[in-house]
């Protein structure tokens, strides 16, 4: 049997992610629902839920 390794791995290096939270496009329903959603989990402190909304208004089936 082999001894276990007592040395800590280097850190893994995330990248850094500045993009801005996507708007929401002027006069499109899924958009404005999507950014109300977004308002109130935030509030709420759900962060996976804003993480969410922000994924699907940048892959809203319009293609805005």
């Amino acid at each position: 049997m082999s001894e276990p390794t007592r040395y800590s791995a280097t850190p893994v290096e995330l990248p850094l992610n500045l993009d801005r939270e996507p708007d929401p496009v002027d006069g499109c329903v899924g958009c404005i629902e999507l950014a109300n959603v977004r308002s109130r989990a935030r509030a709420g402190g759900d962060m996976a839920t804003v993480s969410d909304c922000n994924v699907f208004m940048r892959r809203h089936p319009e293609g805005h």
